[in-house]
């Protein structure tokens, strides 16, 4: 059960992380400012500390290229998610918006790749589906709620 402490600390770490790149993306008054920090705390934290730890244990060497493409691929998209977060608050969203939607439409992401490359050896669950339905009918929630801040909208929404 030891992992379910690095999943408490991921859940902490990415729930703060929306709020904290958007004030800093303010108080730096540029997106690509924050974009640059973003990159900093991925290579201390993504490069210097793996470094150093498999340096310690005499494992820096014998890297096969399948799985330094598909790892670096993994990579590249954690930070273009990065990237796209900022330009969504660059572009008018809110962190109290952005990241419901970032986090609700993620995992059914993750689901869909995941069978895809690990195809299931039995029946999918039906509950799985019905999350999926709630994870969209929140996300749509949030949306319509971000939607009804804005004034011309209300003019499209005679039911209001």
């Amino acid at each position: 059960m030891g992992w379910m402490l690095f999943v408490a600390g991921a859940v902490l770490s990415w729930g703060a992380y929306g709020v904290l790149l958007y004030l800093g993306q303010i108080q730096l008054g540029n997106p690509l400012k924050a974009l640059l920090c973003v990159g900093v705390a991925y290579f201390l934290i993504g490069v210097i500390l793996p470094v150093a730890s498999l340096s310690a244990q005499g494992g820096l060497s014998n890297f096969n290229s399948t799985g330094l493409i598909t790892a670096t691929i993994a990579g590249a998209l954690g930070a273009a998610g990065a990237a796209c977060i900022i330009y969504a608050f660059r572009f008018g969203g809110q962190p109290i918006y952005v990241m419901p939607l970032v986090f609700g439409g993620a995992p059914i992401v993750n689901v869909l790749v995941s069978m895809v490359i690990h195809p299931p050896k039995s029946a999918i669950s039906p509950m799985l589906f019905v999350g999926f339905l709630l994870l969209m009918t929140l996300m749509v929630t949030v949306i319509y709620n971000d939607l009804t801040r804005i004034a011309w909208i209300e003019d499209l929404m005679p039911w209001r």
